[in-house]
């Protein structure tokens, strides 16, 4: 049969479908745990409540602080998962993030992976950032930005970490949309030590909405993130030795090895539709890009498209330019 005429957006949801039915096998095979198994509060007193026996926990912000908890170990590489539903309505500055760090023990050279979801003013949608740091590289920026093909204030969705000592990939709803492969050249910028998770919301007033255009505003407080179906799938490691505790062998076999060919396929395909900056493209801020970086031409033109300054090298025209909503992303997605 001839597929060629049903167009791209049909091609587009059925890889979609394959690689979520394919994954199914992959995210059931890993143990779910309760809050109090994994994790303990960090910060926010009764801004965190716990349902379902521990299964879901609700963290919020309001007026008087935000909320987070941490694993109750430190891991050297594994899959790292939650279900997050995020708050609805108007979330302008709030930032709700789910990340590995070792900040605490290494103040001036830590390591960082992460997710943070950035808030929205009503009529917009919420974005994702991932980015990763290696032995205190804060001054080498790794940002990435997408937005989504569903709206992740309406139900939960999976979002996960697989962290090994050669790569790095991010997926959602088992997705992979980043791939981060160790480069010689990277040196310590790779994250290698061992890190504890987390997950906050907090005020991020000052940058997470257009810059800081926007921010939070109380009167729609408390805003709520909820998490379910927790994975903590890795090496747990002795935080004063920093020795591994666990069977690498057992770990390595039970987790993804990399990107399958299927999986590519979908990855390039959410990258070119829902990326909306990668510092890999970025001119106005490397000439060159980074050693880590792998261009790819459709990308590369859709941001140009998106951004002609900082992905072109353009002049910003100040006419209107046009924004997809999610509502125009969904049509791209269906049938």
């Amino acid at each position: 049969m001839a597929w060629s005429h049903l167009g791209p957006c049909f091609l587009f949801i059925c890889s979609l479908l394959a690689l979520v039915s394919g994954s199914q096998i992959q995210r059931t095979s890993l143990p779910i745990i309760s809050f109090d198994e994994g994790y303990t509060q960090l910060f926010g007193d009764d801004n965190l409540v716990m349902y379902r026996d521990g299964k879901t926990v609700h963290l919020s912000l309001d007026e008087r602080t935000g909320s987070g908890f941490a694993s109750q170990d430190l891991y050297l590489h594994g899959y790292f998962s939650a279900s997050i539903k995020l708050p609805a309505d108007y979330t302008a500055g709030v930032v709700v993030a789910f990340y590995m760090s070792n900040g605490d023990m290494f103040e001036k050279n830590h390591d960082e992976i992460d997710f943070e979801f950035l808030g929205k003013i009503r009529g917009k949608d919420w974005r994702i950032q991932t980015n990763i740091y290696g032995n205190g590289s804060t001054s080498v920026g790794r940002e990435e930005r997408y937005s989504l093909w569903f709206d992740p204030s309406d139900d939960f969705h999976q979002y996960s970490i697989l962290w090994t000592n050669s790569q790095i990939i991010f997926y959602v709803d088992n997705i992979p949309i980043r791939e981060v492969k160790r480069t010689e050249s990277m040196g310590g910028d790779f994250p290698s030590k061992p890190m504890s998770l987390y997950a906050t919301i907090w005020d991020g007033s000052d940058w997470a909405t257009n810059g800081g255009k926007y921010r939070v505003n109380y009167k729609y407080a408390p805003y709520v993130a909820e998490f379910s179906d927790f994975v903590l799938h890795g090496c747990a490691v002795d935080p004063i030795e920093q020795f591994p505790r666990c069977d690498h062998t057992e770990i390595s076999q039970a987790i993804p090895t990399g990107v399958t060919p299927v999986q590519r396929i979908q990855m390039e395909s959410f990258r070119t539709k829902f990326t909306t900056y990668s510092y890999c493209y970025d001119r106005a801020r490397y000439k060159a890009p980074p050693s880590e970086c792998v261009i790819n031409t459709k990308e590369a033109d859709r941001l140009k498209n998106y951004d002609p300054v900082t992905f072109g090298g353009g002049r910003r025209h100040h006419g209107k330019r046009h924004h997809r909503s999610r509502s125009s992303h969904a049509e791209a997605i269906t049938i």
